[in-house]
């Protein structure tokens, strides 16, 4: 049976991801795909043949061995998601260095990178409405002045309009995934306000036209 694996960087990534797949694409979770948190982003190693080290739990740390892993039992028509926050770097500097890696390895899956720019806080400060559903007493007036995937510090703009102490970074996981558990279901995935979140849904609407992966109504 087809399957997705989505991997991303912590567990304020999987309400998100999970909304977006449940809500737009109908698809069941542990039916139709599967959600890897990570601890952090980390950084692709040197040599993506290697074998990470037990300490290096972030994402980029551990995906060429993840990606080698699927590519060793992943049916044709299933394909492995990766959402990587760009952060302060450049987009096309990122997916570059993603694709480079993928392409040095054997047997690889089929991958669809989408990259969160600045994170996955500016998909929801994008939304203000959103926002707002989720948390009546936002004051999401500051919110509309950002540029949607500006590079702002999303979840610093995102915690000062939830009137919310955070700290220095990082912020709390659980407040983050607070956040993104309140805000997603309010998203709107049809014409969604964040151009990096569109493209997100856009490169899955593709893989699921052309990999046939089964849907359950």
């Amino acid at each position: 049976m087809s399957f997705i694996e989505v991997l991303v960087e912590g567990s304020s990534d999987v309400p998100v991801v999970r909304e977006v797949l449940q809500r737009q694409f109908h698809l069941h979770e542990k039916i139709n795909f599967r959600i890897h948190p990570h601890k952090g982003k980390g950084a692709l190693p040197l040599n993506p043949l290697s074998k990470p080290r037990i300490q290096q739990q972030g994402l980029l740390d551990q995906l060429p061995a993840k990606l080698m892993g699927f590519g060793s039992y992943l049916q044709n028509d299933a394909f492995v998601l990766v959402l990587v926050d760009a952060d302060d770097e450049p987009c096309d500097k990122l997916l570059f260095q993603l694709e480079s890696m993928l392409v040095k390895l054997p047997n690889p899956p089929r991958v669809l990178f989408r990259i969160a720019i600045e994170e996955v806080e500016s998909w929801f400060i994008a939304d203000t409405e959103a926002v707002k559903k989720a948390y009546p007493k936002a004051r999401v007036a500051t919110l509309k002045k950002i540029k949607p995937d500006a590079i702002c510090g999303a979840w610093e703009r995102l915690a000062e309009a939830l009137n919310q102490e955070v700290g220095k970074w990082p912020a709390p996981g659980t407040l983050k995934t607070d956040w993104a558990t309140a805000i997603s279901p309010h998203l709107d995935l049809d014409d969604p306000k964040s151009p990096s979140l569109r493209k997100l849904i856009q490169g899955v609407a593709h893989e699921l036209k052309h990999k046939k992966v089964k849907r359950h109504s």
